[in-house]
């Protein structure tokens, strides 16, 4: 029988529901706070910079937020590998596995962050941003892509941690990292006046903070953690290089295209003008905290389907999809009456312009026929995910993020001339190209003849 540690859990016995829950709602707060990470910056550059300066950090934070999502891509495949070596009861492999993973992801986070300093003026150029946004926009890419490594570590760390079925250290890592930015942003960009640029430096130091604090904290626990922190463990194993690899990869595309396609769409509103690009940077903030605090669901059910995979409980792995389901449909139907009621508001948090307020009401008519869609993902993706089915996982998001959401956005906003709210919808309806044909990926049953990635660990 498989040892358990303090810090991981067992899933493939007990009750379900209950587990899914305990380990679900740290994860929501989790999500919920890292998005409060980027949305506090943009509330206090709302207040103190104006509309312009919103704009920059809204443009400049998804260019960002695509490099952090291709690391995301290859740290979720090394969760998948440590929760099904974690559920086959291979303990000792979990070390090499954390060892190759951790070095992989602060070699690439270096390698984005150069790449990112010296490619912005261009990528800048391919996003129209608003010349009222440009300068305000370079200084925030300079600074937050300069210590890009920190936000890869911490994303490396977490998946980690959610591999072993941990959920309460990351919502502490992510706790120390949102309330550093909180007084630095206040202190920089409200009382000093540095603008935008103090957002940035609030970001990266909180950021910094948080996962130097976690790398000392799972230093201390290493015996628990599963990992020795020697310095040799640190250097990839060819074999779990290897299979990172083949499963990170179609994620890391799938990651990767999805916030890509969003520069589109981001390109397209920002030739609206500026106040089109406020409102769709302020709208998308708030999908992001909707989206993010759903996201848990399917954070926790990943361990939980990749053990019960690995250890031959496939109808324990049913289950927990059946429940994510469930669960996020209430979520979301909770979501959509806010929206309904408190819609204009939510957007005057972020910005004192009128014109943003006024055009919101286009944006909330649109993005709510994305909301079912988002219910089907968390239980559909985190079963792709769980068993390692990465190749599929690349083609749905392929097919959402350049096929439809570009495509769709492109046919209502320019070809039928619906302008704001055609590249809304088209944004919002795209990601039903991944929900729909992954809800009958998992009724067909056809995952069944899959191989367990557990077998070749």
């Amino acid at each position: 029988m498989m040892r358990t540690t303090s810090i991981s859990k067992d899933f493939t016995k007990g009750n379900i529901v209950w587990q899914l829950l305990m380990f679900t709602l740290p994860f929501m707060a989790s999500n919920a706070l890292q998005v409060l990470y980027s949305t506090i910056d943009m509330v206090i550059v709302g207040k103190y910079v104006g509309t312009p300066g919103l704009s920059a950090v809204s443009q400049s934070s998804q260019i960002l937020s695509f490099a952090t999502m291709v690391c995301l891509g290859f740290s979720n495949a090394g969760q998948v590998l440590i929760s099904q070596a974690l559920g086959a009861g291979k303990r000792k492999e979990i070390n090499e596995i954390i060892g190759t993973l951790f070095g992989m992801i602060l070699g690439m986070g270096l390698f984005l962050s150069c790449a990112i300093l010296l490619a912005r003026q261009w990528i800048m150029s391919v996003m129209n941003i608003p010349a009222e946004s440009w300068e305000m926009a370079a200084d925030y890419m300079i600074i937050c892509g300069g210590g890009l490594v920190f936000t890869a570590g911490y994303n490396m760390v977490s998946a980690a941690l959610r591999g072993m079925g941990d959920s309460r250290r990351p919502f502490l890592f992510i706790g120390i990292a949102s309330f550093v930015n909180l007084i630095l942003d206040i202190l920089f960009t409200g009382m000093l006046g540095f603008g935008v640029a103090g957002a940035a430096w609030a970001t990266i130091i909180g950021q910094a903070v948080s996962f130097l604090f976690s790398i000392y904290y799972l230093y201390r626990s290493r015996e628990a953690f599963g990992f020795d922190f020697r310095r040799k463990s640190f250097i990839p194993r060819k074999k779990y290089v290897k299979m990172i690899a083949e499963l990170g990869t179609p994620m890391a595309i799938q990651s990767g295209c999805i916030n890509l396609s969003m520069q589109f769409v981001n390109a397209m509103v920002n030739n609206v003008g500026v106040v089109a690009s406020a409102t769709f940077g302020v709208g998308v903030r708030i999908d992001d905290i909707i989206n993010k605090i759903s996201q848990g669901l399917q954070f926790a059910a990943m361990p939980m389907i990749s053990q019960n995979i690995a250890a031959g409980e496939r109808k324990r792995s049913r289950q927990v999809v059946w429940f994510v389901w469930l669960f996020a449909f209430v979520l979301m139907a909770f979501f959509i009456a806010v929206y309904y009621v408190f819609g204009r508001q939510l957007f005057m948090l972020f910005s004192d312009d009128t014109k943003v307020h006024d055009m919101s009401a286009a944006f909330i008519r649109a993005i709510l026929w994305m909301f079912p869609a988002m219910s089907i993902m968390r239980g559909s993706n985190a079963f792709i995910q769980g068993i390692g089915n990465a190749k599929l996982s690349m083609v749905l998001a392929l097919l959402d993020g350049v096929v439809l959401r570009i495509g769709l956005s492109w046919l209502f906003g320019i070809v039928l001339d619906w302008g704001f709210f055609g590249f809304v919808l088209g944004y919002g309806l795209a990601p039903y190209g991944c929900a729909v044909p992954g809800m009958i990926y998992f009724l067909s049953g056809v995952w069944q003849r899959r191989k367990v990635l557990a077998e070749d660990i």
